[in-house]
């Protein structure tokens, strides 16, 4: 495995970005799943996507979990609500730090 560079860390999760590879990997603690660009964008819009109010709706949502397929069903996750807020909690981190660093060029290159 090529170096990696960690990006951004919430209670569950880890994001990375490995330049070698061109590409991003996020720990889900069990599983390291690789990225790229376009699978993670996939990734952010079919988790902000998901209805939280649901997990609180017994009727809608009685077990208070959600099933996330990911990379073209080769990756599947049983996530609670924890796991999903805190899933979106990495996404939000990692997307805003990888704009800082599009933006300022000499940050990335030194972090």
């Amino acid at each position: 495995m090529f170096p990696m560079e960690r990006i951004h860390s919430s209670r569950y999760y880890t994001f990375y970005q490995s330049d070698t590879e061109r590409c991003f990997y996020i720990d889900f603690g069990h599983k390291l799943v690789r990225f790229t660009f376009c699978e993670l964008l996939s990734l952010r819009q079919k988790v902000w996507a998901i209805d939280i109010e649901s997990h609180f709706d017994d009727e809608v949502n009685p077990h208070g979990l959600e099933i996330l397929s990911l990379c073209n069903k080769e990756h599947l996750f049983i996530l609670n609500t924890l796991e999903v807020l805190d899933l979106k909690d990495l996404l939000t981190g990692a997307f805003f730090m990888l704009d800082i660093a599009a933006q300022h060029p000499v940050l990335a290159s030194k972090a």
